[in-house]
């Protein structure tokens, strides 16, 4: 494998509407290209410090580095926050499949030929705007929605997506909203009855244990927040759910991910995946790493229709299912490289 001969970074936004932003890494060695995609908090105008992290750290490590397998880059991508470390890793896959002339499902030994699509519906002030939203997604072919909850806001809307789409697979995220009290519980335990696919985060990350008592008292799925191989090997060791949520940008890419996916799997977890970033990059990562065959869930990959496209074919499902690349080598993508230099609002540039 010829050796990392540059990195270059591009922070980005959307040239109209939200404005959402990324950083974009882009990797080169001998004759092929990889990129990577880190989503900018909130689609502010700061990159936070995963920019540093690229330019101080990982970037130099990486610059002139001899490697045979992605893997091998693991070190170097450890050096930076997990959203940092997910963009370099991902360009480092890329980059190794497409000199490998590999796509990178196969590569991650992904078995599947498409990906069932899935939608997370933003919080809403009433039960009929949850309602139309979700039928929202049900016409677009989702098959999963996953709703947000908190303390007072659960058992209704919960019961209206129910009744209204009996067969749909429902995820209820409490974003670590819920403690252990009489109330709370009481809450969790009343969500066991409209047959769930999941309740994700519904205590503070750390806390596994109240993970695990919950998911003893109750027959839906608990999944806890986890975003690394050791607090996965601690959630398992003490049945602290049965889902698992993955995320590149928590994980810190595709290397570790693919080893969470694993481990899932072989605890009979089921699993779903999330893209991250609004350029495409990230969500043609996702698609990859759910062509795994314990991602048994319907899973978030697919770009939402009607922006400007940056890469080519867009990720987008077509009545619920994204076809997985597998004619082209690395994402399966072509990059529009022209108007990510033309976009960008700060660059980075580091050579061998």
């Amino acid at each position: 494998m010829p050796r990392i001969r540059d990195c270059d970074a591009f922070r980005v936004a959307m040239p109209r509407g939200r404005r959402p932003a990324s950083v974009l890494v882009r990797l080169t060695g001998g004759d092929a290209v990889g990129w990577g995609e880190m989503p900018v908090p909130d689609g502010s105008g700061d990159p936070g410090p995963g920019w540093a992290d690229i330019e101080e750290r990982m970037g130099p490590a990486l610059v002139g580095l001899e490697w045979d397998r992605p893997e091998d880059v693991s070190a170097a991508a450890d050096l930076g926050a997990p959203a940092a470390a997910a963009a370099i890793d991902t360009a480092c896959w890329d980059l190794w499949c497409r000199t490998q002339g590999m796509p990178l499902a196969h590569a991650l030994g992904g078995t599947r030929t498409s990906i069932v699509t899935g939608s997370r519906i933003t919080p809403e002030p009433a039960l009929d705007a949850v309602t139309t939203r979700v039928n929202k997604a049900v016409g677009a072919g989702h098959t999963r929605v996953t709703l947000d909850i908190r303390p007072g806001w659960d058992i209704e809307p919960v019961r209206a997506v129910r009744q209204a789409y009996p067969a749909l697979a429902l995820v209820a995220d409490a974003g670590h909203a819920y403690t252990e009290a009489p109330e709370h519980m009481a809450a969790l335990e009343a969500l066991d009855s409209y047959g769930l696919a999941a309740v994700e985060r519904p205590f503070t990350a750390g806390d596994l244990a109240a993970h695990a008592r919950l998911q003893l008292r109750v027959g839906t799925a608990v999944a806890p927040a986890v975003g690394d191989l050791e607090t996965l090997d601690a959630a398992l060791s003490l049945d602290a759910g049965r889902a698992l949520h993955l995320r590149l940008d928590r994980f810190g890419g595709l290397t570790a991910a693919r080893s969470a996916h694993d481990l899932a799997y072989a605890a009979g977890w089921d699993v779903w995946c999330s893209g991250c970033g609004a350029f495409g990059i990230g969500q043609a990562a996702a698609v990859a790493l759910a062509s795994l065959p314990g991602c048994t869930l319907p899973s978030d990959v697919s770009d939402p229709a009607g922006g400007p496209v940056f890469v080519s074919p867009p990720v987008r499902s077509s009545g619920g299912v994204v076809g997985v690349p597998l004619t082209q080598p690395g994402l399966g993508h072509e990059i529009d490289e022209a108007s990510i230099e033309r976009l960008a609002t700060r660059r980075l540039s580091l050579s061998a």
